[in-house]
């Protein structure tokens, strides 16, 4: 396919999700119904990979020049973050690392049920 068709794609579904965040009585931001929409497509095979494959790989490989409206914003409130940094700091030390542990200690979980599970079964 070429780049045009699958911008095409890519557009059509965050179209999909910009409809469905409308329609919805709550708010929820239209990309992650967006994101949503895709991986369903790419679930049921309704979209396959091959489809959307070179203009997921230049979004990927230009990522960063989408952040830079966003780091700009901020310097607007470079004196207000730094009467915050040491809370900023503090929190970012704490939850970083009990979120990994959080995280690993899930999925050790999930594991030994899951083998439980299948000892139950065979």
């Amino acid at each position: 396919m070429n780049i045009v068709t699958e911008l095409a794609l890519i557009f059509g579904v965050c179209l999909i999700g910009i409809g469905i965040a409308s329609l919805l009585p709550f708010m929820v931001p239209y990309s992650v119904i967006s994101l949503l929409v895709l991986t369903l497509l790419l679930y049921r095979k309704i979209l396959r990979p091959e489809q959307i494959k070179d203009a997921g790989g230049f979004f990927i490989r230009n990522m960063g020049i989408f952040f830079v409206p966003a780091v700009v914003g901020t310097m607007e409130y470079v004196e207000t973050l730094t009467n915050y940094l040491v809370p900023f700091l503090v929190i970012t030390l704490v939850t970083t690392p009990l979120v990994y542990f959080i995280a690993g200690w899930s999925v050790q979980l999930c594991l030994k049920f899951r083998r439980k599970k299948g000892a139950a079964h065979a």
